[in-house]
């Protein structure tokens, strides 16, 4: 993401320990006895009629029956126990090593994103590497033995899916405002830059994003299409119909996975050509104010047109030889002389479309009337733009402050292109070491994450049959801590730099992530539902990742400021929605 954490020594010193005690660890089983050692305990062979009246008491029932149980070892060798407190610890144990696999995919593909930029690497590689624990996890889960077993199993996929969104909408998002709030401002409403007075004041505080942030929320909000298809698609009454809703559903899903990988490569390129487009009506803004200055405010004559004689005394002033002719450089003094405070841009650039917005003769240089005709397009944009009227009068200044106020407005909301401080823009400094050494984090990060996604799933299950917790609800608590809170930690550390840019790609990358679990989690969930012929029953689950992708999808589509009071409603989403599966499928039975 950025700020991320490092392949250092400390992962090793704590990770190898805990790889060699899952090593060392063998499977035992025993019954524990509250009797004297002369008592007899049936071995399960041995049946007398004296044992058999011994052990007709519920007590000896229940100590039988927990010697039955048995489990299996993961890839026979890893440990595993039916104990609450010994499954407990496996899901510490496996958990945090899931933790250590995705902090070492999110290191890596950020110094991969450093050496090869955006694109292919930013839109496709780095975020299916976000969400490839989630992927395993719910790709082991409905893996595993029989038909039946996954069908048991492959509630933990579902539980960290939805948990996983709900938590970095609902936890995350709310920490984020908060470590990232600064004051606001109280005629524009948004946040001003490292600027943290008014502390925790619910309205006065908060923070603020650019326009793409709402792209990308929006995004997140269409990518549970595929939820409700499916869901709606179950009300058939065929099994057949239910099956093939599954099929339809899986299909829309990697479509919009496809669609919004394409738009992730394509996304710095739209952003850099909006970007450009803004800060050349910035200029035409400015010209604009200049002229109306040297006019007084009449810019236009009696009969609402443009007073020529105005235009043409601003065109003498442009023209330093006197040629009647305007060249590029004669356009380059002008738009130093404005100095355009809003922005920092390449002024060869502005030049050259100005040149093109008024040189309708392509011979490089633009005479008296191609500078009427461009002026007067220019008040045309300003006027529809800004809302105003030709009014002859020197109140024509009210059109143009809006045009100018719009303009700089939308810019803005753009965001800034400026490195970050701290952040170097001289590229990397060793590329070949920096792609070794990012491959290989790439490569443990995978390899752990592939190899202990079955036994986490594995102790999950067995944690939820020592306990008589159903398996959702411990995956939809435990599992997101570890296969998002590198990802967590990254986004509230960057949060905390109190800058609009920052908490713009803050809130961006949430909303990223929580795509892809929509889109690529859900695929690889509901592919093995389909391949699998497994029976779809998760209809409360589904109707919790609904809601709350709607109601903070709509909140943060049409809004870019978030005061402090935003991060309560977020907060709340968070057990309203471990209830409202607890009260649909327990209570009301939907399931």
């Amino acid at each position: 993401m950025r700020n991320s954490f490092s392949f250092d020594r400390r992962h090793l010193v704590l990770t190898i320990p805990i790889l060699l005690l899952l090593l060392l660890i063998t499977t035992v089983h025993s019954r524990y006895s509250p009797f004297d050692p002369s008592d007899l305990i049936s071995d399960g062979v041995h049946n007398n009629q004296s044992l058999n009246q011994t052990t007709s008491s519920p007590f000896h029932l229940a100590l039988k029956s927990s010697a039955e149980e048995t489990c299996e070892q993961t890839y026979g060798f890893l440990p595993c126990t039916t104990t609450v407190i010994g499954n407990l610890f496996l899901i510490l144990v496996y958990g945090y090593l899931m933790f250590f696999a995705a902090t070492y995919l999110s290191s890596g593909s950020e110094l991969l994103l450093q050496i090869l930029g955006p694109g292919i690497i930013g839109g496709l590689f780095l975020p299916v590497l976000g969400a490839l624990p989630d992927a395993l996890l719910i790709l082991v889960s409905g893996l595993s033995g029989s038909t039946e077993t996954a069908q048991n199993q492959v509630s933990v996929g579902m539980g960290l899916l939805a948990g996983s969104t709900v938590m970095l909408l609902t936890v995350i998002w709310g920490s984020c405002v908060v470590v990232g709030k600064c004051d606001m401002r109280e005629t524009e409403n948004s946040a001003i830059d490292r600027k943290d007075t008014k502390r925790f004041s619910l309205t006065g505080s908060g923070v603020s994003t650019d326009i793409w942030t709402c792209y990308a929320a929006r995004i997140m909000a269409i990518s549970i299409l595929p939820f409700i298809v499916v869901q709606l698609l179950q009300t058939l009454h065929s099994t057949s119909g239910r099956h093939l809703a599954v099929l339809i559903g899986l299909i829309l899903s990697l479509a919009i996975l496809i669609s919004y990988c394409l738009y992730q490569v394509f996304q710095p390129w739209i952003q850099e050509r909006k970007l450009k487009y803004t800060r050349h009506k910035l200029v035409m803004s400015g010209i604009l104010k200049h002229l109306k200055q040297r006019a007084l405010g009449r810019l236009l004559a009696d009969d609402s047109s443009l007073d020529e004689s105005v235009v043409q005394k601003l065109f003498n002033t442009i023209d330093e030889n006197g040629d009647g002719r305007l060249s590029a450089s004669e356009l380059k003094a002008l738009v130093i002389g404005i100095r355009f405070e809003e922005i920092d841009f390449d002024k060869d650039d502005a030049v050259s479309k100005l040149m093109k917005d008024f040189d309708t003769s392509n011979d490089n240089h633009i005479d008296l009337g191609e500078f009427i005709n461009g002026i007067q397009k220019w008040i045309n944009e300003a006027m529809r733009v800004g809302g105003g009227s030709p009014d002859p009068g020197p109140r024509t200044h009210k059109y143009l402050d809006n045009f100018h106020d719009k303009t700089k407005k939308a810019h803005a909301l753009l965001g800034s292109k400026e490195p970050e401080e701290g952040e170097s823009d001289g590229g990397v400094k060793n590329p070949r070491w920096t792609s070794f050494k990012a491959s290989l984090m790439l490569l443990a990060g995978a390899v752990i994450a592939a190899a202990f996604a079955d036994p986490l799933v594995d102790a999950v299950d067995n944690f939820s049959d020592a306990t008589s917790i159903p398996t959702f609800f411990i995956s939809f608590i435990a599992l997101p801590l570890a296969t998002n809170s590198s990802e967590a930690v990254s986004a509230i550390i960057f949060a905390s730099r109190k800058k609009v840019t920052t908490a713009s790609l803050t809130f961006s990358e949430l909303y990223g992530a929580v795509t892809m679990n929509n889109v690529l989690c859900l695929s690889v969930f509901l592919a093995l539902v389909y391949f699998r012929e497994l029976t779809w029953d998760f209809s409360a689950e589904v109707l919790v990742i609904c809601i709350v992708c709607i109601v903070m999808g709509a909140f943060a589509s049409f809004r870019t400021t978030f005061p402090l009071w935003t991060s309560f409603l977020a907060y709340f989403l968070y057990p309203f929605s471990l209830v409202l599966v607890y009260v649909l499928d327990y209570v009301l039975g939907w399931s």
